[in-house]
C-alpha cells in the first residue's frame, strides 16, 4: 500500500507538473508582442486574408480560458489541435520528428555518459585534484551552445551528436568526479586497496552499487541538458527534429505546435526524473 501511496504521489506531481508548464506556455505565447501580427498584412495580396484570419484567431483567444479550452479539445480528439503555420494536426507534424529528437538525444547522452565516467574514474581516483582534468569541462560549460555548435559547423568538424555529447559530457563530469572521489575516501575502499583488491572490482562490486541512486538522479539531469541543447542544436544545424519544430512554432507564434512540444518536454523531464525520486525514497525508508 505504502508504495502504491509513493507511485500515486509522483504521478500526481508529474501531471501537476505538466499542468503548470501548458498554462504557463500559454500565458507567455498569448500575451507576447507580436502575438496577433502577421508578415502577410505587409504584402496587398495576402493582406486582407490576413486580417480576417487574424480577427477570427482574436476572437477565439479573448480569454486564456477559453484557448486551453480549445487546444484541450484537439488532444481529447487525438490531434492535439491543428498547426498555425502548416494548417494541418499538430500530432503528425509530432509523430514525424519526435523520432529524430529521440535519437539524437539517445545516442548523444550514452556517448556523453561513457566519456564522463571514463574520464571521471580516472580522475577521481588521483588523491589531489588536477586543474588538467578539471578545465576542459569548465571551458565547454562556459562556451554557449549555439557558438559551439556555429563553430562545428563553420569548420566541417563533428555534428549535433558531438555538441550534445561534449554539452552534457562536461556537466556529468563535474558531479560524477565528486561522487567518486567521496567514494574512493570510504574506510573499507581504503582498506581493500590496501590489502591488494583490483581496481576494477573495486570498482563493480563497491563504488558503482554505492552511488546508484544519485547516478539515477543525475541520469535525469543529463535528459534535462541535452533537451535545453535541443533547439540550438537542430537549427543550427537544420536536424528536423523536435527543437527545430519548436523553434518555427515560436517564430510564427503557433500556439498548438509550441503546446505540443511543450508537453512532451515536460513529461520526458518529469518521467525522467521518477526513478531517482524513487530510488531516493526506498533508500531513505
Amino acid at each position: 500500500m505504502k508504495a502504491a501511496g509513493r507511485l500515486a504521489k509522483r504521478l500526481a506531481r508529474a501531471m501537476l507538473v505538466v499542468a503548470l508548464v501548458v498554462a504557463g506556455s500559454t500565458f507567455l505565447v498569448r500575451f507576447a508582442p507580436g502575438y496577433l501580427s502577421d508578415a502577410r498584412e505587409m504584402d496587398a495580396r495576402y493582406g486582407g486574408v490576413a486580417r480576417v484570419e487574424l480577427s477570427a484567431e482574436a476572437a477565439r483567444s479573448t480569454s486564456l480560458q477559453q484557448m486551453l479550452g480549445t487546444e484541450l479539445r484537439g488532444w481529447m480528439h487525438g490531434s492535439l489541435g491543428i498547426s498555425r503555420q502548416y494548417e494541418v494536426p499538430v500530432a503528425g507534424l509530432v509523430r514525424q520528428r519526435l523520432a529524430v529528437t529521440g535519437g539524437l538525444l539517445l545516442r548523444s547522452i550514452v556517448s556523453a555518459w561513457v566519456l564522463a565516467l571514463c574520464t571521471a574514474l580516472v580522475s577521481s581516483a588521483r588523491r589531489r585534484q588536477s586543474l588538467l582534468w578539471q578545465l576542459p569541462s569548465a571551458l565547454l560549460l562556459a562556451v554557449p551552445t549555439a557558438a559551439m555548435a556555429t563553430l562545428c559547423m563553420l569548420s566541417d568538424q563533428g555534428g549535433p551528436v558531438l555538441v550534445m555529447t561534449l554539452l552534457v559530457a562536461a556537466q556529468d563530469f563535474k558531479f560524477l568526479d565528486r561522487m567518486l572521489r567521496k567514494a574512493w575516501q570510504q574506510p573499507h575502499l581504503l582498506q581493500a586497496r590496501a590489502q591488494g583488491m583490483t581496481t576494477v572490482r573495486l570498482i563493480y562490486a563497491h563504488i558503482l552499487p554505492s552511488i546508484s541512486s544519485q547516478m539515477l538522479a543525475l541520469a535525469a539531469l543529463s535528459i534535462v541538458t541535452g533537451l535545453s541543447a535541443v533547439v540550438p542544436v537542430e537549427v543550427i544545424f537544420s536536424v528536423p527534429g523536435l527543437g527545430q519544430l519548436a523553434w518555427g512554432a515560436a517564430m510564427n507564434r503557433d500556439l498548438p505546435v509550441l503546446l505540443g512540444v511543450t508537453m512532451i518536454m515536460a513529461v520526458a523531464v518529469t518521467v525522467a526524473g521518477m526513478p531517482g525520486d524513487g530510488a531516493g525514497e526506498w533508500q531513505g525508508a
